[in-house]
């Protein structure tokens, strides 16, 4: 028997999409092994963007910051990430999705460990600042570019496993910080920078995308990726010319015009109401528990059950997204957060309190999980990192607004109620938003 692999068979044709080769990659470990790779990038993101929220009792300790000062400082990352956001999409499309991430973390772990060493409130804030524009990179590309190497049938339920990494980043940052509490926040902020060295591991084991190589021209760069991605099953003839959709330049100005306009402006606005709605209770969830009465300490305590309970609700997301599809899934888990998110403002007991921020956290979680997935999906290869770079814009001008305007409230008593209840109105706006995005499961990548 020969040892030839197959090649795959067009009829008459020197022309295929690779969203239509993709319908014919078999998931193999090579995939799996991406995901693990991209996994533990996400998980960095994610800890990065929460270290600042654990740590931030310490550093006002420290700097003797009242609660707006904090509330800035907690921001400062996400003006960062909202000045890099739209960047980061171009220089993935004109150095590929790849060098983009490595490029991301590298910047990241060096802007960060600076900030660990700051003389004062003003430096520190710069640096969070920075490290956001070169953090951002991270979160704009890495989902587009884990999309591109997988299979159709898969790529929902894989994606949504990736985004699963926040939770897993959100536990790391509050380890660190109760394992390093007595060494200060500065011993933290050093350790949570060494995850910039995982850029090694990116360059070594995820290969470039093959859209992107093909919509560059690198024919055989892109066959090679999908032969090295298949194991060997899939040999693309050398004739065979791979393509991607090229009906748009990949400008900014592209995502406003035709048919991506409504999808475009429905996106954005559901990833600013979403990302109030989550992030407004999440930055402040450590002092709002103090208000309803629990230490520091049992307030860590809190959250980290909370991300235990958002690990399943990423699994359950990714089991029903190939089922039901995107948006029935997306409507669904953020009704369900719109009720929890009352609940929660509305709890009468702890007990109440700790079912219905755990019910926020699975059906919360579980939504943003396939909402990454989803975004990627509306556009064609030009235009994917590009409206990533939208979408984590809009996120983080909520990111921005929600911390100060929320510690604003608490900073002239707002109650308890009152301040989750404003919070969670954005959830219901959400609900309304998504319900008119198109469906996308089952569909190639353009």
């Amino acid at each position: 028997m020969s040892d030839t692999p197959p090649t795959l068979q067009t009829p008459a044709a020197l022309n295929r999409n690779v969203g239509d080769v993709f319908r014919d990659v078999p998931l193999t470990r090579t995939h799996l092994r991406c995901c693990l790779v991209l996994f533990c990038v996400f998980a960095i993101e994610a800890w990065e963007m929460m270290i600042i929220v654990y740590t931030a009792p310490l550093i006002a300790a420290d700097f003797s910051l009242d609660a707006l000062a904090i509330g800035h400082l907690i921001g400062a990352m996400f003006i960062g990430m909202l000045l890099g956001a739209m960047a980061w999409g171009k220089v993935a499309d004109r150095i590929g999705r790849k060098h983009a991430i490595i490029w991301s973390l590298g910047g990241y772990g060096l802007i960060s460990l600076g900030s660990a060493f700051a003389p004062d409130y003003s430096s520190l804030y710069a640096l969070r600042l920075l490290s956001g524009v070169a953090a951002v990179g991270m979160i704009v590309v890495t989902f587009a570019h884990f999309q591109e190497l997988l299979p159709v049938r898969h790529r929902g339920a894989l994606t949504v496993y990736l985004a699963s990494g926040w939770p897993i980043g959100m536990l790391l940052a509050l380890g660190a910080t109760v394992w390093l509490l007595p060494y200060g926040w500065r011993a933290i902020i050093v350790l949570s920078s060494l995850g910039g060295l995982w850029a090694i591991a990116v360059a070594r084991w995820v290969p470039e995308s093959p859209y992107w190589l093909a919509s560059v021209g690198r024919q055989e760069d892109a066959k090679a990726t999908i032969y090295t991605l298949s194991r060997g099953t899939l040999l693309i003839p050398q004739a065979c010319e791979l393509q991607v959709d090229r009906t748009t330049a990949g400008r900014q100005r592209d995502l406003f015009s035709g048919a991506l306009l409504k999808v475009s402006l429905l996106q954005i606005a559901v990833n600013f109401t979403f990302s109030w709605g989550y992030w407004g209770l999440q930055t402040w969830l450590p002092t709002l528990l103090q208000q309803r009465g629990l230490s520091l300490p049992q307030s860590y305590g809190f959250i980290a059950l909370s991300a235990l309970c958002m690990i399943p609700g990423y699994m359950a997301a990714a089991y029903l997204t190939g089922r039901l599809g995107r948006k029935k899934v997306i409507v669904g888990f953020i009704g369900a957060s719109a009720l929890a998110g009352y609940s929660f403002a509305n709890a009468q007991s702890l007990e109440m309190l700790y079912l219905s921020n755990f019910a926020l956290a699975f059906f919360s979680l579980g939504a943003w999980g396939v909402w990454g997935t989803w975004i990627g999906e509306l556009y064609p290869t030009a235009l994917r990192t590009v409206g990533y770079g939208w979408a984590i814009f809009a996120q983080r001008v909520a990111n921005v607004l929600a911390p100060s305007l929320i510690g604003a409230l608490i900073a002239y008593g707002s109650s308890f109620n009152l301040t989750a209840t404003l919070i969670n109105v954005f959830l219901l706006v959400t609900v309304v938003l998504a319900a008119f995005i198109p469906e996308t499961e089952g569909e190639v990548l353009r």
